[in-house]
């Protein structure tokens, strides 16, 4: 982003509103004010430009979207009055840091907001997600291009997990009090709800005849996996006895740090490896159902239609998409990744803030028994009227 802003207004003046309002004054007796006329408030109100000075800069504290206006006046005479009017324009939305269940959380909030605008979001999506989001929405264009960031766009906007933002600048709202599925709602100025996104399914249509059901039982960090360790084992053998087969679609077939790797369930079918995520999602729209943990491919299968059995203690259950078949055991202690009083450490592999380096480690989990799975699965099979 170019540290001028984009918009060339009268007398030298410029602004826009790439990571909140931003004007920049040629040197002059200014006077400068920002509103936020949602709720008419004013923000910012600075006279002291005096002639001679080097020029002004003004940006507001909150980056995430507010309904801005900008007044700029000299000698008493305004010269300019803006209210930000997003219809017509070409906007940009970052979320090319967070990970495949940011996306999919996400990318439904930034298509609702394109259209509730009636603007162009140019969103930048990180490496091998293009094609899973590409052509499906008019008002939406996916790009994976770094180079976009120096286009001088009207407006700007970062969907992002922000961690430590206490001033509440970049979010309004703590991600760990309202969870990942509306924290892009809140960034974008959206009611808060989860808004299902517009993906790209491979042709091809059904991939196998039997009935199947569809597994991931990997993640990024020790705390997201199922850690009961009998749990997969017991929960694929009973699958296999109401006649599905069991297809494990993560990306990597063993995955872990240090001396902790967790490997393919035995009895599951290895359709592991790194295919392009529509091909997951054709797979994942055919499954009777899917089990998986908080993590990018429940995400997808939630995006895709499937219904999704969700194993997890380390979030709690509003963190992600509503789903009646969650999975969590309140007995044990849970839900530390949306405890506002604990920061989460993004390169620990290990972390578990409460237990840590004693018996009960990842108890969230590991008390998570194969029978409570069972049963949740049971029910999922009689409400789609499956196998069994």
């Amino acid at each position: 982003m170019d540290s001028m802003p984009s918009q060339a207004g009268p007398d030298g003046i410029r602004y826009d509103f790439q990571d909140g309002c931003r004007i920049s004054l040629p040197p002059g007796d200014w006077h400068a004010e920002i509103m936020d006329t949602g709720t008419h408030t004013l923000l910012f109100s600075q006279g002291d430009f005096p002639q001679g000075t080097g020029s002004g800069f003004v940006c507001s504290s909150k980056k995430y979207f507010v309904p801005f206006s900008l007044k700029i006046s000299r000698n008493g005479t305004t010269v300019l009055e803006h209210t930000l009017d997003l219809r017509g324009r070409e906007i940009l939305i970052e979320m090319h840091l967070g990970g495949i269940g940011d996306h999919l959380a996400w990318i439904g909030q930034v298509q609702a907001f394109a259209a509730k605008h009636e603007c162009i979001a140019h969103c930048l999506v990180r490496p091998g997600l293009a094609e899973l989001f590409r052509d499906q929405d008019e008002r939406l264009i996916v790009t994976e291009d770094r180079a976009i960031l120096e286009r001088p766009f009207y407006a700007r906007y970062k969907v992002l997990i922000f961690f430590n933002d206490i001033n509440r600048d970049h979010q309004p709202t703590d991600y760990r009090q309202v969870g990942l599925a509306v924290s892009g709602a809140y960034i974008l100025g959206l009611t808060p709800e989860a808004r299902l996104p517009s993906i790209r399914i491979a042709d091809g249509g059904r991939p196998i005849e039997e009935p199947y059901v569809c597994i991931a039982t990997q993640a990024t960090g020790h705390n997201k996996y199922w850690n009961n360790p009998v749990g997969w084992q017991r929960l694929v053998s009973h699958l296999k006895e109401k006649g599905y087969r069991v297809i494990c679609i993560d990306r990597d077939r063993v995955a872990g740090n240090g001396t902790i790797w967790h490997h393919i369930p035995h009895g599951a079918e290895d359709m592991t490896g790194p295919h392009p995520l529509s091909e997951r999602a054709r797979w994942l729209r055919h499954a009777d159902f899917f089990v998986g943990l908080s993590s990018g491919l429940s995400w997808l299968a939630w995006a895709a239609g499937c219904p999704v059995v969700m194993i997890s203690g380390f979030t709690e259950p509003f963190n992600e998409f509503e789903t009646p078949y969650r999975v969590i055991n309140r007995n044990v202690c849970n839900s530390c990744s949306n405890d506002v009083t604990i920061e989460f450490e993004r390169v620990n592999y290990m972390w578990c803030p409460r237990h840590g380096d004693s018996e009960r480690d990842f108890e969230c989990t590991k008390m998570i028994s194969p029978e409570q799975v069972i049963g949740t699965v049971d029910r999922v099979i009689a409400d789609i009227g499956g196998q069994g």
